[in-house]
């Protein structure tokens, strides 16, 4: 697909610009992680609107593009809608997801890498939600890695509830795990929990090395109830999540 991969490099390319322009200070660890060829499931949290594009920029020194399972409202956004299906990202539909699994697959079987958010939607509390079995399906399904990846930090540039900031030199920090391969007769769902303590490990290392911390009690908002941060806890987070499908009608943020 060159076409799709001219488009993605021209969009790293701004989204880097836009990165020094702000500057972001991120800090990638684990990158030699991602595999440098051949098919692939990257599994990562979901705290932001712009996980997704801190995740493919991550990628660059491995010379991949990740191509993101996504809810299909965004690919019917203008300009943004566009330039995702020319990057070759896959538009979910919540009400149907068969379609967008067999894309996936055509993809692996391309040796793309694919990108799966497993909790599906963002963490309100930034915790790890409970998991979906996709990530870890399509990795059984044709046996290749399944990459845990966390990002830090970015919900603090923008997120949900409202929370967006222009601040500069916000640091976010990405970290990408060892590669996990299911073993043989190892179920989905045995997969899909090694890969939560994975990235339950990842997190807790990337917010206890994360390096700045809230200035003042109004700014804990972005810190887990467990780190001393006022955002909700995870029970908590699930009640404001039900509502806030009730008052959109979306299982999507």
């Amino acid at each position: 697909m060159p076409g799709s991969n001219v488009t993605y490099r021209a969009v790293v390319r701004i989204i880097g610009a836009l990165y020094r322009l702000m500057g972001y200070r991120v800090d990638v660890r684990g990158v030699e992680h991602l595999p440098a060829t051949g098919a692939g499931v990257v599994a990562g949290n979901h705290i932001g609107f712009l996980d997704f594009t801190f995740i493919g920029y991550a990628a660059r020194p491995r010379k991949r593009h990740i191509r993101f399972m996504a809810k299909r409202s965004v690919f019917e956004l203008p300009v943004v809608g566009s330039l995702m299906r020319a990057m070759h990202h896959v538009p979910v539909d919540r009400r149907s997801g068969a379609r967008a699994y067999r894309q996936a697959l055509r993809l692996l079987d391309d040796g793309q890498l694919v990108g799966v958010f497993p909790e599906a939607t963002i963490s309100r509390s930034w915790l790890l939600k409970p998991f979906k079995r996709g990530a870890a399906g399509l990795a059984v399904n044709r046996q290749v890695p399944l990459v845990p990846v966390v990002v830090w930090g970015g919900h603090r540039i923008y997120t949900v509830d409202g929370h967006r900031s222009l601040r500069r030199r916000i640091p976010v920090t990405i970290m990408v795990g060892e590669p996990l391969q299911s073993a043989a007769g190892e179920t989905v769902d045995a997969l899909s929990l090694r890969l939560r303590r994975a990235m339950d490990a990842l997190l807790a290392e990337a917010i206890d090395t994360y390096p700045a911390a809230p200035r003042n009690d109004q700014d804990r908002w972005w810190l887990p109830y467990d780190r001393g941060g006022s955002a909700p806890d995870p029970e908590r987070a699930a009640v404001l999540d039900r509502e806030a499908v009730a008052r959109i009608g979306d299982a999507f943020e």
